[in-house]
């Protein structure tokens, strides 16, 4: 050792500094309600008013970098990023359809994956947002279907797809005229009912009229029918209701719904008559997958007017959407138009929806169905 090592120890003895937080353990502040951010900011000494503007920041904005937080001292902007960060779960692929529809294989940070997928129309632009990893019901009809439930989505892996949307559309802030991205449709992966309160937690956030900004009429929730959950949803949330009805006997729906094993239809269209809100303003969309043979009779069709009598209600035909191994066939065109035809003439809406992203395995059941099977040599990693 030097012989003026030790004197050098005594005039200088640098201040202990702590270290760094590692990004992956720092709180996300996406997925944060105000409630909570709110307490983690007094938890620092902060003043109520940096909760707001940092609110504004996120979840109004957009930003991802707290450097760009320009109304907050850089000391401070510093101290923040020390402590929280601002994730979007990461893209794996994104592919965009013929038709303009857009999908995002997107990943967590445990590795699981979920797909969401953008629908430009004409007079809107709907998002369909996943609520699960996977899915909890086994409907016979849906690719989706068919993959093991693996978990529940957390509110900021559900908020931040709605984010991650906006991002690659460039339509921050939230406040900006002339968006593309009006609707969403939670309708992805999973049933949001077997994952109340992180969906609703999330939908509070993006409902937020001083974050994301997006009124709940112009938010949908669809549900194969998960009856003890939905009056909660209508009282709390009141957001728009579409139920996957798809039969109109329990013999045929315990097949190709299992959940209707545990709920049967009265007690879903009981629930749907009590469902908070519903009125001919706000109507209830029921969907119905054609499946040839199995649902698409005139008798389907007349059963189907007799049992929504009453409901405030319109309904939304899917044509089936085949996939390899499916044990069923789409309706033809004419069984369709027919079917369509006889729930107008009783007063109900009946469009036949337009089939968007097949090419890229986007449509109705089909999410993640291609991506599943992707051998992993050739997933990004």
């Amino acid at each position: 050792m030097s012989a003026v090592q030790p004197l050098i120890d005594q005039i200088w003895k640098p201040e202990p500094v702590a270290p760094a937080v590692p990004l992956a353990i720092r709180t996300n502040l996406v997925g944060m309600d105000r409630a909570e951010m709110a307490a983690a900011f007094a938890e620092m000494g902060l003043p109520a008013f940096r909760m707001k503007q940092v609110w504004n920041w996120v979840y109004h904005r957009g930003v991802t970098d707290f450097e760009a937080m320009t109304n907050i001292a850089k000391e401070l902007r510093g101290r923040l990023a020390e402590n929280f960060r601002i994730a979007r779960p990461t893209v794996v692929t994104e592919q965009k359809s013929t038709d303009g529809t857009i999908k995002w294989l997107l990943r967590f940070e445990d590795g699981n994956e979920v797909e969401t997928v953008f629908i430009p129309e004409e007079d809107r632009g709907t998002l369909c947002v996943s609520s699960q990893v996977g899915c909890t019901l086994t409907c016979k009809f849906c690719h989706t279907g068919t993959q093991r439930w693996v978990r529940n989505l957390g509110p900021a892996e559900i908020v931040g797809q709605v984010m991650l949307a906006r991002d690659k559309l460039g339509e921050w802030p939230a406040s900006m005229e002339g968006r593309n991205f009006t609707n969403i449709v939670m309708m992805g992966m999973g049933e949001p009912l077997y994952n109340y309160d992180n969906v609703a937690k999330a939908l509070k956030i993006i409902m937020d009229g001083e974050g994301v900004a997006l009124s709940r009429r112009k938010i949908t929730l669809s549900t194969a029918g998960v009856v003890p959950a939905m009056q909660k949803c209508g009282e709390e949330l009141g957001v728009n209701l579409a139920v996957s009805l798809h039969a109109v006997t329990d013999e045929v729906r315990d097949v190709i719904v299992p959940l209707n094993r545990k709920y049967k239809i009265a007690e879903l269209i009981q629930a749907c008559r009590d469902y908070p809100g519903a009125s001919n303003a706000r109507r209830i969309t029921f969907e119905y997958v054609m499946l040839k043979g199995v649902n698409d009779s005139d008798q389907d069709a007349h059963a189907l007017v007799k049992l929504l009598e009453g409901i405030p209600a319109k309904m939304n035909l899917i044509p089936f959407n085949p996939w390899p191994g499916s044990p069923y066939e789409c309706s033809s065109n004419t069984r369709i138009d027919r079917f369509s035809k006889i729930l107008m003439e009783a007063g109900y809406a009946s469009p036949v929806r337009k089939t968007r992203g097949q090419d890229i395995l986007a449509a109705c059941g089909q999410l993640k169905s291609a991506s599943e099977k992707m051998k992993k040599s050739e997933r990004p990693e």
